[in-house]
């Protein structure tokens, strides 16, 4: 497994024979391609349709980010781990309603358990009580096993993350990392921009490894397979978000 590169600032990204140079105001930089799986290009930089022809021979991923930080999408080498069988497997899975909810509710009681144990872990290293508020995940743990259809599934998921929230001011104690509550787009704080931008990063870490695979990141279980988007990254990246 590689490493993956980030790249906070501007430039121009070339290639020179098997090496990866990332040329900026603070002189050039050169990266192996052997050693390098992604990049997670923050900053505003200038490439050319040769180095991209390196990336995809080389199996190099680039993930685009925007001013603000938001993922605006990914360049990826043409899929070198084709499977008709499995993407068969895979929309059959979807498509039958029982074999789906089976493997959504394995996300969000994942998601669940991880939250209790990022929790605990906070309950006995700060001496902080957190007891209730895993007690609460319990049950919602347990309803999520209950349920039978996806949006009901989608509704537990959503109540036990705000739940989980709720201990993140106990845990910081608040001040200047205050949460107060959960905002999105935009977040209205550090902690909340912090989540996002952490989340962002999980969503992009999971779609990198889901195109190491045969499965195919645009047919998802818990979250709607659609037009616009990939859904299966944000399926499996609810379980490593807590």
């Amino acid at each position: 497994m590689g490493k993956t590169l980030y790249v906070l600032s501007s430039g121009e990204l070339k290639r020179k024979e098997n090496t990866i140079i990332i040329e900026g105001s603070e002189g050039r930089k050169f990266i192996p391609v052997e050693t390098t799986d992604e990049m997670l290009i923050f900053g505003e930089v200038d490439l050319n349709k040769r180095f991209l022809e390196f990336c995809t021979a080389n199996k190099v991923m680039l993930h685009f980010f925007n001013h603000y930080g938001y993922y605006q999408g990914t360049f990826y080498p043409r899929e070198h781990m084709n499977s008709g069988a499995v993407i068969l497997a895979q929309a059959k899975h979807c498509l039958d309603d029982c074999r789906r909810l089976f493997i959504a509710k394995k996300f969000v009681t994942g998601a669940i358990e991880n939250m209790k144990k990022a929790l605990q872990y906070y309950s006995r290293r700060g001496n902080i009580e957190l007891d209730s508020i895993i007690e609460k995940l319990t049950v919602f743990s347990n309803y999520a096993k209950e349920q039978i259809g996806i949006s009901e599934l989608m509704g537990i998921e959503g109540n036990a993350r705000d739940c989980y929230y709720t201990a993140f001011d106990l845990i910081t104690g608040g001040g200047s990392f205050s949460m107060k509550k959960r905002s999105r787009r935009p977040p209205q704080n550090r902690i909340n921009a912090l989540i996002s931008f952490l989340n962002s990063m999980c969503y992009v870490t999971t779609l990198a490894q889901i195109y190491k695979t045969h499965i195919d990141p645009r047919i998802g279980f818990l979250h709607e397979t659609n037009f616009r988007r990939f859904s299966l990254n944000l399926d499996i990246a609810e379980i490593f978000k807590p």
